[in-house]
């Protein structure tokens, strides 16, 4: 068995050992996992952080002590980025970082990167250890606006409708299941759309009845949400009403309370 943290601004994990594979999810800088099997150039990985596997290329990996990764799980949540882009530096790297990386052990100045490895990030981070301020899920939600619309994205420069609601719950140091279908089963019912409030995630599921797309509800019969990208529409009892197009979007299954 072993583990590995990623190094990198973003790593995409696949449906299948292949560039040319579906990307699933991504991992995010300072994300921990586990290896579950391992090809000469693909490894099959675990993420500690919502348990979703993936097949990672094996040139994007950077294995840790399995000690080390036990301290990494037993100091969670730890701090994240809260600047849209940063930078985490030594003496022979600068690497971007976009809003919600993770850094691991971060004491205001420095993070590390595996037991041998530091890192120097200046910019602005959440403090997990305090309660967040009144608005900020909102105020750090708004940050994505914008966003483009990827499948499997988890990043500014690209995410879909869960991986968004994900990352920005993690700010708050709220770690949400990886997909909308999972999410859905998080929190309390509201049980009418006009009982919403800023904060809760409103599920909508297609003609079969399945959860497909989920959103924030912002307030005021407004969602914030990822759908070509992270944009702010209509919610009522119905759905989503997109008023570029004069219709109905998604349909409203149920709306939960996470915080």
């Amino acid at each position: 068995m072993s583990f590995g943290i990623c190094p990198l601004s973003i790593a995409p994990l696949r449906a299948e050992p292949s560039d040319r594979a579906e990307q699933v999810t991504q991992l995010v800088f300072g994300e921990v996992y586990e290896v579950l099997e391992q090809q000469p150039k693909w490894l099959r990985i675990s993420a500690a952080a919502d348990a979703y596997d993936g097949w990672l290329d094996a040139k994007q990996h950077q294995e840790v002590s399995a000690d080390w990764f036990d301290a990494y799980l037993a100091a969670r949540p730890h701090p994240r980025t809260l600047d849209v882009v940063g930078v985490v530096s030594d003496d022979h790297t600068r690497l971007p970082v976009q809003i919600g990386s993770v850094l691991p052990f971060y004491d205001g100045m420095t993070l590390q990167l595996g037991p041998d490895r530091r890192l120097f990030y200046n910019g602005l981070a959440t403090n997990p250890r305090q309660p967040a301020p009144d608005g900020m899920l909102l105020k750090v939600a708004n940050l994505y606006r914008g966003a483009p619309y990827q499948w499997g994205g988890r990043s500014v420069f690209g995410l879909d409708c869960s991986g968004f609601t994900q990352q920005v719950f993690g700010l708050m140091g709220c770690q949400l299941p990886r997909d909308a279908s999972q999410q859905v089963t998080v929190g309390e019912e509201v049980h009418f759309a006009t009982q919403a409030r800023p904060g809760d995630l409103a599920f909508f599921d297609n003609a079969d009845g399945r959860i497909v797309h989920v959103g924030l509800v912002v307030g005021e019969g407004q969602i914030l949400h990822a759908s070509g990208e992270v944009r702010l529409d209509a919610l009522d009892h119905h759905g989503i009403f997109h008023a570029g197009r004069g219709e109905y979007s998604h349909r409203l299954r149920i709306i939960r309370r996470v915080l």
